[in-house]
């Protein structure tokens, strides 16, 4: 009998070519590794993404309603009908807060210098409770070791009474 060619020595070059063959064809789990390494960041950017948007347009009602309550203010109107613009800015209805833009629940409205002096300052704070709708805070503290709180989103506006 004769040997194969590539036998070599007691056949271990053969042997060592399977080998080779066979760690080619393990390659099949890199992507799933590759892809767990990705994913939290993919998720940071995606929920980061969401939850701007909210606190964007969040911030946007609460200007808007700052603005119309101390517009409010500054025609010498009392105090409940600058409620009633300011929480009917976001609100369909008020005081039945329904249809909000925001949860009239957590909104948070002060008031300075209502039907004072004419020619002075009057001003209307208006603060929202804002909450993440997804685990951005988590994942943060996943990926960079610390989380993030939700922030109060706030607007303060001035005008003259006249």
């Amino acid at each position: 009998m004769t040997e194969p060619r590539n036998a070599g020595a007691n056949g271990q070059q053969a042997a060592r070519g399977w080998r080779r063959r066979g760690f080619r064809g393990g390659e099949k789990g890199q992507s799933l590794v590759e892809f767990s390494l990705i994913l939290p960041v993919f998720l940071l950017l995606l929920f980061g993404m969401v939850d701007f948007g909210r606190g964007y347009y969040t911030w946007i009602v609460v200007t808007n309603a700052a603005r119309e309550g101390a517009r409010a203010a500054a025609v010498q109107s009392d105090s409940a009908t600058i409620d009633a613009k300011l929480y009917g800015s976001f609100c369909s209805s008020y005081p039945a807060f329904t249809n909000c833009a925001i949860d009239a629940s957590k909104v948070t409205v002060t008031k300075t210098n209502v039907q004072g002096t004419r020619g002075s300052e009057t001003s209307v704070k208006v603060a929202f409770a804002f909450n993440f709708v997804t685990p951005i805070g988590n994942i943060m503290q996943l990926v960079g070791g610390s989380s993030i709180s939700a922030p109060t989103i706030q607007s303060t506006s001035y005008m003259r009474l006249e």
